[in-house]
Parts: C-alpha cells; sequence; structure tokens
C-alpha cells in the first residue's frame, strides 16, 4: 500500500456510492466511478486545443443560442427529433439536479414512486431526502416483453414508475424488444394513470453499441397521453473534466409547473460547457462513436479476458454500457469481502449491496467495474486485479 489516505479509509462506514466513488478517486486503480476518465481521441483533442476560442465565442452570443445549438445536436446524436422540435427541454448542470427536479414535482403531489432495482443509489437518496414514498420495482418485470403489463399490474401499488434505461448497472434495456417493450410499459401507465419518470442518462451506450435502433422515443412517450418526465445527460459518454449538462423533458400536462419548480433551482448552465458540449457531440456525430465505443468495448474485453477463470463471472448486459458487472461465483464470498480485499491491492470496484438499494443481501453478489478509463491503466488494473482474486484464492 502506498501512504496515503486509501491506507487508513474505513470503506464499511461509508452510507452511498458516492462516497466510495470519492474514496475511489484517491486509488491507483479507480474502477468505481461511472465517469469518463479516457484521453481525448485525436479529433478531441482539437477541441482541446481551441479552448480559447470557445471561451471567447461563449462572451460574445447569447445564452439562448448555445442552449439551442447543444440541444439540437445533442437530440441529432440520439435520433430524436421530437424532443428537439417541442422546445420544451429544461438545462440543468448535472442528472442529480434535474432528478431533483423531478422528485420535487412528486412530492409537491404527494406521489408514491416504484423505482427500479437494482439501481444507482444517488436515485434512492434523492427521492428518499425529498420525502417521496418509495417501493422497489424488481428490474426482472421487464425482461420479458409479453409479460410486462401483467407483471407490473401485479408489482406496482405507486403511483409513479422510475425507471434507468439502459440501466446502471446491469444493462438491461427495453430496446431488446424494439418499439414493443417500451409500448406495452406506456400502455400500463396510460390504463393505469401512472406517472412515468424514465432516466436515460446511459441512452449513448445503446446509439454506440451499435446493435440497437434508439427510435424517436419521445414521439411515442406524447402520442401516449402519459404523464412523463424524461431524464438525459453527458456525464457518462465524453472525456470532459465533469463538465457536463443534463435534461429534463416534461409532457404538456405538467410543464409549466415542472418549469417554475426549475427556475427555482437555477438560471442556466454555463454557455461555455454548453459550447465545449457542443462541439464533443458533433464529433461523435462524425465519427460515429468510435471514440467512445472502442475505448468501452477495449476494457470490456480485457476486463472479461483478464477475469475469467476466477471467482467473478461476467454478466452479460443487453446494452453494453460503460460499466461491467460481475457475479461472485463463491457462496461464501460477499461483495463487501471482495471489495475489501481488492482495496488492500489499491484496486477500487463498488459492491452491488447500494445499487440493491431494498434488498442489499441480493447485492452481495455481485460487483460493478467502470469501463471508462484509460486502456493502459485499465489493463494494469485487471493484471493486479486478477493476482489478486487468485491470491484470494489460494
Amino acid at each position: 500500500m502506498s501512504q496515503n489516505d486509501t491506507e487508513v479509509a474505513d470503506v464499511s462506514a461509508f452510507v452511498d456510492l458516492t462516497q466510495h466513488e470519492i474514496q475511489a478517486l484517491k486509488t491507483r486503480y479507480n474502477l468505481a466511478d461511472a465517469h469518463t476518465h479516457q484521453a481525448q481521441s485525436p479529433s478531441q483533442d482539437k477541441i482541446v486545443s481551441r479552448l480559447p476560442d470557445l471561451w471567447y465565442e461563449a462572451e460574445n452570443d447569447q445564452q439562448a443560442h448555445f442552449e439551442q445549438r447543444f440541444l439540437d445536436a445533442f437530440f441529432r446524436l440520439h435520433r430524436q427529433p421530437t424532443a428537439n422540435a417541442m422546445r420544451k427541454t429544461m438545462l440543468s448542470y448535472s442528472a442529480s439536479v434535474s432528478t431533483m427536479v423531478a422528485a420535487m414535482y412528486l412530492r409537491a403531489h404527494d406521489k408514491s414512486v416504484s423505482l427500479i432495482e437494482p439501481c444507482f443509489d444517488n436515485l434512492v437518496d434523492l427521492l428518499k431526502k425529498m420525502q417521496v414514498p418509495l417501493a422497489a420495482l424488481d428490474e426482472k418485470n421487464l425482461h420479458d416483453c409479453g409479460s410486462i403489463y401483467e407483471r407490473l399490474t401485479e408489482a406496482v401499488t405507486t403511483e409513479a414508475i422510475y425507471l434507468v434505461d439502459p440501466n446502471n448497472p446491469t444493462g438491461f434495456s427495453l430496446l431488446k424488444d424494439g418499439r414493443a417493450g417500451f409500448a406495452e410499459l406506456l400502455r400500463y401507465c396510460r390504463d393505469h394513470d401512472k406517472i412515468l419518470v424514465i432516466d436515460f442518462c446511459f441512452a449513448s451506450f445503446a446509439l454506440a453499441d451499435g446493435r440497437f435502433d434508439r427510435f424517436d422515443i419521445y414521439r411515442m412517450l406524447e402520442d401516449s397521453g402519459v404523464t412523463y418526465m424524461a431524464i438525459e445527460d453527458t456525464g457518462k459518454t465524453w472525456p470532459v473534466q465533469d463538465a457536463k449538462a443534463a435534461m429534463i423533458t416534461v409532457s404538456e400536462d405538467i410543464r409549466d409547473e415542472v418549469y417554475n419548480i426549475h427556475t427555482a433551482v437555477l438560471l442556466n448552465v454555463s454557455p461555455f460547457v454548453l459550447n465545449l458540449l457542443t462541439h464533443y457531440v458533433e464529433d461523435s456525430i462524425t465519427d460515429e462513436f468510435a471514440s467512445v465505443r472502442e475505448v468501452i468495448s477495449a476494457n470490456r474485453e480485457a476486463a472479461k479476458e483478464a477475469l475469467s477463470g476466477t471467482v467473478l463471472e461476467y454478466v452479460e448486459p443487453v446494452v453494453h454500457t460503460s460499466v461491467a458487472w460481475f457475479r461472485i461465483g463463491r457462496q461464501d464470498l460477499t461483495a463487501t469481502k471482495l471489495q475489501a480485499r481488492l482495496f488492500d491491492d489499491e484496486v477500487y470496484v463498488l459492491p452491488g449491496t447500494y445499487f440493491y438499494w431494498n434488498t442489499p443481501d441480493n447485492g452481495e453478489r455481485y460487483i460493478r467495474i467502470a469501463l471508462a478509463r484509460e486502456p493502459e491503466m485499465f489493463a494494469a488494473a485487471m493484471r493486479v486485479m486478477r493476482e489478486a482474486l487468485i491470491r484470494h484464492e489460494s
């Protein structure tokens, strides 16, 4: 161990995944947070070289210009013409801020929420701190398109449903059934008068995956007549030192009220950040997500190869997102114990317990590894991790 904060940290005392991620930032091999830590691609380097120009451009035009140019590019990349044409998307600094806005609306109307499990636990924390009553909705209820309607009818006892698609950490997505899965979800919400909140923050990886066509989901949402709030984000996609933006788009029936909540939270996102992000989005349009896809794919294969034959079993996702989900193959080894062992070797992964926010014992069977890392560093981390796993097995 090096003589740093990792030596004395009591990771067992942390209360949420973000606290683990903060500690991981001090650790040699940080495989915890899903933020982007890879280097720039050659075309992205050219954007960085123009930072002074982007700064002065942001000084010399109106805020509205940079907002609309960013949204035009973002929704064009994501193939969402309806969202762009509606001109009602509200921008914020992060998905957490957009989630707070959604939670404030739900709390103001005393709405209870069925939240997907597993999921990243800051969704749970934000909703709880906004005093929104929560119930867990097992992701498995969505796995079979033919039974989604019936399973939701049996499982949901709340006024709202909160999903993440693709899901973090599992990579599950209703996209596996094309439009049919979303159609069943919307049919259920319409028939049973449920509010739908859906987090699309990992949706860029469905585009990068290449096996899926991200159709115009906002057209489906609008045509369904369902009350909805949809959240998007740039933070998991491009290596921009956490200079990010998030979006929330809502159905017309709640638009004015959510707008009033949103303006109580913030005025605007930095025009410089929006200008910078627009160039990264346009770059991904040009290279068809190659800069994002190639790093994630290389690291995913490196992880699968390095950890093959160890106690960890790779769980194949529906969508290849920027995280990998591994099942622990030994019943006597928990995620909590495994994380502590790897931490001794300065490898920081996340235990599944926090993702299974309602049934943490189920999460003791899993760990999550972040893939958005520089491949050389990631390969070194995999070597250390494999050696540690084999050593602990012996």
